[in-house]
């Protein structure tokens, strides 16, 4: 029997869904990832959003930057159904050149299930500051946009000079949850300015790379559009490159990145799985999949979209006749897979009852949760930025 605080919460979350959803059509697509993109001027992030448009490895990527001048863009035709400042390129991707009064339109926009598009990528720069854009994604009520993570890159030949000019940077680091550290090629101490930038971040992951190559899986699900239509398979949710493959994209060299999937049969116990998300360790950067709580919602699976210190959780009815799992994939660098997998395994319980407030912690970071007095404990509170 399904606690009744859950299925209010539930309930409501499921009302949300159906105002978003266009009559006639089926089930609602997977929310789609907005990730902001930011790093002072030469650092190298219009070079990796060129890198991200030219392989998205069958992803289409709405790009939203401030002009059109830097963005290599070949074989473009103006997109008419998003206006005159939206370009399409050739392999799906859009790009739109707004102002910072305009971000909230054409997201929507974008998110439009017409328009195919699997992630968003906002470049920073002429917008607005990151954290005020960090906070208007996070205050958006679309219900088919998710925030997807502060993405800051930095030149690591030049970063003792751009600190200097900046001090803001620091506290840009201190609020992203990625670093690149980009043209580590030329720095003279590489392995200096990652270990200064670790020590400016709070808990982020932080990549080296040169030329803006990193592996786009690091950042988002690289698959076609179709593919994302209603609920994901595991194999689905598990990353398809290999991260040690030279060859990728082109021939080019990308950051490598480290994954765990976890998966099981035993449910998790909500308690134990919000205490291992509380303490999840630096480097872990995003953590995918579905989770199983047992008798605590017998109803829903839930899925869970965590980027840096951002979480949500949503819940979704399970199939009457399909195997109930739990089914993780955990991204990052410099992570401790047998460590974790280990944390993860000691979260499942086989207990047939359910504790009558163990969803609580779970239940903080599914949108539109009951208010106080329904429920009689605090409100749901947005992550801090």
């Amino acid at each position: 029997m399904q606690v009744p605080y859950v299925r209010r919460a539930v309930n409501r979350c499921a009302r949300r869904r159906e105002r978003g959803r266009t009559v006639g059509q089926g089930p609602s697509p997977q929310q789609i990832p907005v990730v902001v993109l930011a790093g002072f001027l030469g650092s190298g992030k219009t070079t990796l959003l060129n890198h991200l448009l030219h392989h998205s490895g069958g992803s289409r990527i709405g790009a939203v930057v401030n002009d059109f001048g830097a963005v290599e863009i070949d074989a473009m035709a103006v997109a008419g159904a998003l206006g005159d400042s939206t370009v399409s390129l050739g392999n799906g991707c859009l790009c739109c050149a707004v102002d910072a009064s305009e971000l909230d339109v054409y997201l929507e926009r974008l998110a439009h299930p017409g328009t195919g598009i699997d992630v968003i990528v906002i470049e920073a720069s002429g917008l607005a500051e990151p954290q005020e854009l960090v906070r208007m994604v996070l205050a958006g009520e679309h219900p088919g946009i998710v925030y997807g993570g502060l993405v800051e890159v930095v030149d690591a030949a030049e970063f003792d000079d751009t600190r200097a000019k900046h001090p803001e940077l620091d506290r840009h680091l201190a609020i992203a949850d990625l670093v690149v550290v980009n043209k580590t090629d030329r720095a003279p101490d590489a392995d200096h300015v990652l270990a200064l930038v670790r020590s400016l971040t709070d808990r982020a992951a932080v990549v080296p790379a040169t030329y803006g190559r990193i592996d786009p899986e690091f950042l988002f699900d690289c698959r076609p559009s179709r593919e994302r239509i209603g609920q994901l398979s595991f194999d689905d949710l598990h990353d398809r490159q290999d991260p040690g493959d030279e060859h990728a994209h082109g021939g080019h060299l990308h950051t490598a990145y480290d994954s765990l999937s976890f998966v099981s049969d035993v449910p998790l116990d909500p308690r134990r799985l919000m205490a291992f998300l509380d303490s999840r360790p630096e480097g872990l950067y995003r953590i995918k999949g579905y989770v199983d709580f047992g008798p605590h919602d017998p109803r829903n699976r839930y899925a869970v979209h965590a980027v840096g210190r951002f979480l949500r959780f949503r819940p979704e009815p399970w199939e009457p006749h399909g195997e109930r799992l739990t089914q993780l994939v955990l991204i990052g660098t410099g992570i401790d897979a047998p460590a974790l997998d280990k944390e993860l395994a000691a979260c499942t319980n086989d207990a047939p009852h359910a504790d009558e407030y163990g969803m609580w912690g779970v239940l903080r970071y599914v949108p539109d949760v009951p208010d106080t007095d329904e429920v009689g404990t605090r409100e749901t509170e947005e992550p801090s930025v």
